[in-house]
């Protein structure tokens, strides 16, 4: 299993980049220290030519790669939601209960995130704070039909719809399965965001998990129920 796992590779539509940062040494640095370094800093106050600075290479350098750091904040939130998919499936492949790969679901959508040793260069316990504070930026944006166009959500889409599918499966008549997954996608967001910075517009505390997948269970559970 362990040979299985380290032959996975998590990819991400070829539009979002000039060239793959994980075919060369150097593209990996970009992304791990580029992980870190807007997890540091904020998406505004980040800029290539810190990256840069970071790695020990060039601007130009860092543009072979990616056009701007909206592309990479997109490389880098896609990844994200491929990694999830991944772990969904890996999770509920020899589950038959839909009930229980739902369940599971929610859990991967607001579960503690811990770093994959599959993946060395990536910290996904950084990322996912990326993910918490910044995702939004990938899209609320002017160029979000555009950039839809391209495909640069289509791995946010495909987990939101695998996991619609579930809802279908135990409830075929509900009316609003992507409208609920969606919600529940970032509402586990922003509910780990007020938590930790506007508790007084949560009951989660301290961002406990623990208790934002009882809320979303409990949320998704009874919309669906027939």
């Amino acid at each position: 299993m362990k040979s299985l796992l380290a032959n996975i590779k998590i990819t991400v539509d070829e539009k979002v980049y000039l060239k793959d940062p994980e075919s060369s040494e150097k593209g990996q640095q970009i992304i791990e220290h580029g992980i870190h370094l807007i997890d540091e800093l904020g998406l505004e106050a980040f800029t290539f030519k810190k990256l840069a600075e970071r790695i020990g290479t060039t601007e130009a350098t860092i543009y072979r790669y990616f056009e701007s750091k909206h592309k990479l904040l997109i490389y880098l939130i896609s990844w994200y939601w491929n990694w999830l998919e991944y772990r969904l499936v890996f999770s509920t492949t020899n589950i038959t209960s839909a009930s229980e790969r739902l369940k599971i679901a929610i859990h991967i959508l607001s579960g503690k995130i811990e770093d994959d040793v599959n993946f060395a260069h990536i910290s996904e316990v950084a990322l996912q704070r990326i993910v918490v504070a910044e995702s939004a930026k990938a899209y609320l944006t002017k160029e979000v039909d555009a950039d839809n166009k391209e495909g640069f959500f289509l791995s946010y889409k495909r987990l939101c719809k695998r996991i619609a599918d579930m809802v279908r499966e135990i409830n075929p008549d509900y009316s609003y399965p992507e409208s609920l997954v969606s919600t529940v996608a970032e509402s586990a967001h922003y509910q780990i965001f007020f938590s930790k910075h506007l508790p007084s517009l949560t009951n989660i505390n301290g961002g406990k998990q623990h208790q934002l997948e009882k809320f979303l269970i409990d949320l998704v559970f009874k919309a669906i129920s027939k």
